[in-house]
């Protein structure tokens, strides 16, 4: 069976179990304490989360690595489309957008905000990521446009991805959304698939450090 490693409320964690979630896969979840136990990196050296592990030996982290695996492993799904499908590049695409170009920014910037001496919690590489993280957003809320998803009528791993990024970006540090990504942001959490992921992530235990401690 499918098991998910995660520290409390870790969003990127999420991801997977979100994903489980909109497919219908039986999964369990391993919370990991701060810092992480030996036992368990001796799992995953890095101490990182999240981490998957799977029937025959699959052993992965990075939450977009999981999701692809996922989508390949047990689809086909909706959730990403097939290779004659011209939504596929942009699925693609916007995954690994959500995670590159917004979620890893999204990591000093946490680091920044709950461990950094006063004054250093403003300084200028955090304006300067910050205003990158607002580009971000402004360029997926033009390309999302009227529609309910970013590739159209469907949800797909790119909307799992950019909606975890901004819910960190809106929840642990506070900040705000354009309108429409907003709406889009409640729309997508607002699916019964991430209530119930949320539910499990959330039921693991206390504050999540994976606010200031590199997750994938």
């Amino acid at each position: 069976m499918i098991k998910i490693y995660n520290f409390p409320r870790g969003a990127r964690g999420l991801r997977a179990m979100w994903q489980c979630e909109e497919m219908g896969l039986p999964y369990e979840v391993e919370a990991v304490s701060y810092p992480p136990s030996e036992a368990y990196r001796a799992l995953n050296p890095l101490g990182s989360v999240p981490f998957l592990e799977d029937e025959g030996g699959v052993a992965i982290n990075e939450s977009v690595a999981m999701m692809l695996y996922l989508a390949q492993k047990y689809g086909p799904t909706p959730l990403l489309p097939g290779r004659d499908d011209p939504a596929l590049a942009r699925v693609l695409q916007m995954t690994v957008f959500g995670e590159a170009t917004i979620g890893a920014g999204l990591n000093p910037l946490m680091a920044a905000h709950f461990g950094a001496p006063e004054a250093d919690k403003h300084n200028w590489s955090v304006r300067w990521q910050e205003a990158r993280v607002e580009d971000a957003a402004r360029f997926v809320a033009d390309m999302l446009g009227d529609s309910p998803f970013i590739a159209g009528a469907d949800l797909t791993l790119a909307d799992i991805c950019l909606s975890t990024a901004f819910g960190m970006w809106r929840g642990a540090l506070g900040k705000t959304l354009p309108d429409r990504l907003a709406a889009y942001h409640e729309r997508v959490a607002a699916r019964p698939a991430y209530q119930r992921a949320r539910a499990r992530c959330n039921g693991q235990g206390g504050p999540s450090p994976s606010r200031i401690t590199r997750d994938g």
